[in-house]
């Protein structure tokens, strides 16, 4: 029989508060006028994030689940809906930063009165009704956390649009400087593998259903590429050099002019970083951020090696623990050398690695029912996949089979590179 008990339900309240209390806390260092700056057309100013994951449950789960709810504004529907059709219509994307009004203030306002709300109904929903509700929830709550390490990103990019390169937060610590270990390989037998969510626990439809595929013998780097080695690149003339690029990608450095990584500075001779701390000098031991898919695969070409296959990465990944990795936990916000170990390192963590693989579905994949359908299964196409998380990405929201996507000219995440080679 369906049910739920007491404990569930503390559980569940106690994660809603503690998830919803710290996009509040990312966004406290951002001033009102911080809050409604949309630096371009990918990324959305903070007070729309914050708006935009309370829409989430207030259309998902109080509308349809909680009789007497009344909305607190219905012209927010079309301020907040991000891209379900199913829902209505919605104010365009490259545009929510002319939203002025409503205030942050008034944003705060309208979380405030969702999360009464979400509480109420987890305080009171029908057992009968708690395995349509429970998942909802915990949806939700996965949903907002990736719109926390959004926010970070794009509040990255905004305020390195900012002539007077300020800090997001002037008390960032600074990593600690150490050498990174030597580039080494770990090789891996192949074979016919799983890959995809086992399903115990949380995982988005993208995940699933796990599956047998085939991989031949393979190595993977034990660490990320850093910034000494990529610099190499720079400053062998590689955004000059066509050969190691697709075209699509040349194309994109001789349209936007690329001649480094998307936050790098040269001013007097020495290389710097714009960082969430500001302007730092860049930390040639750290793993290299901020690349575009374009980026990744032409320096690995200039290297003589490629990119994992999404499949190699999450067979190589998923012995590895993240326990210790620098996730948004760790509170530097931005990627730290590795330890020095002879084994696979930072596969979680530091920075989202790009695979070589088109983000497509999985064989099997269906479309869930319903408005959540449009969650992931229409945007696979003329993207391709990340894995392992970044040092903005919640420690209680990774996992070896999470499939994170971009499209390949994308360069204002903390995104980066792992090479691979043929055993």
């Amino acid at each position: 029989m369906p049910g739920v008990t007491e404990a569930a339900r503390v559980a569940m309240l106690d994660r809603y508060r503690r998830v919803r209390a710290l996009t509040e806390t990312l966004a406290r260092p951002l001033s009102p006028e911080d809050q409604a700056v949309q630096s371009m057309p990918d990324a959305s100013p903070a007070k729309w994030h914050r708006a935009h994951t309370t829409w989430f449950f207030e259309t998902f789960l109080l509308a349809p689940h909680l009789a007497d709810y009344t909305p607190f504004d219905p012209a927010f529907g079309y301020l907040f809906n991000s891209y379900y059709e199913s829902v209505g219509p919605r104010h365009a994307r490259p545009r929510r930063g002319l939203l002025s009004r409503p205030s942050v203030e008034d944003v705060t306002h309208y979380r405030a009165h969702v999360d009464r709300g979400v509480e109420r109904l987890i305080g009171a929903a029908d057992a009968n009704a708690w395995p349509t509700i429970e998942p909802l929830l915990v949806l939700g709550l996965n949903h907002e956390q990736q719109h926390q390490e959004l926010l970070l990103t794009d509040v990255r990019h905004m305020l390195s649009c900012n002539p007077l390169m300020p800090a997001y937060r002037d008390d960032l610590p600074t990593p600690a400087a150490r050498p990174a270990p030597p580039l080494d390989w770990v090789a891996v037998e192949g074979g016919v593998v799983e890959i995809g969510h086992p399903g115990d626990g949380f995982a988005f439809d993208n995940e699933s259903p796990r599956h047998k595929t085939y991989v031949t013998p393979f190595r993977l780097a034990t660490r990320p590429t850093i910034n000494r080695e990529y610099l190499a690149f720079v400053e062998n003339g590689g955004y000059e050099q066509p050969e190691h690029w697709l075209s699509d990608g040349w194309a994109a450095v001789q349209a936007e002019g690329w001649r480094a990584p998307l936050y790098w500075r040269h001013r007097d001779g020495c290389w710097f970083e714009f960082t969430l701390g500001g302007l730092r000098p860049l930390a040639l031991d750290a793993p290299v951020s901020s690349l575009s898919y374009y980026e990744a695969y032409a320096f690995a070409k200039w290297c003589g090696r490629r990119l994992p296959t999404e499949a190699e990465w999450e067979v190589a990944a998923t012995a590895a623990d993240a326990a210790n990795d620098n996730l948004m936990n760790r509170g530097y916000l931005h990627p730290a050398p590795a330890n020095g170990d002879d084994s696979l390192t930072q596969m979680y963590g530091d920075v989202w690695e790009w695979t070589a693989s088109a983000y497509a579905p999985y064989p099997g994949f269906r479309v869930a029912n319903g408005a959540i359908s449009e969650y992931n299964g229409k945007f696979m196409v003329n993207q391709m996949v990340l894995r392992g998380g970044s040092c903005a990405t919640p420690a209680d929201h990774i996992r070896a089979t999470y499939r994170n996507f971009f499209y390949p000219s994308a360069r204002w995440q903390f995104s980066g590179v792992r090479l691979a080679d043929d055993a």
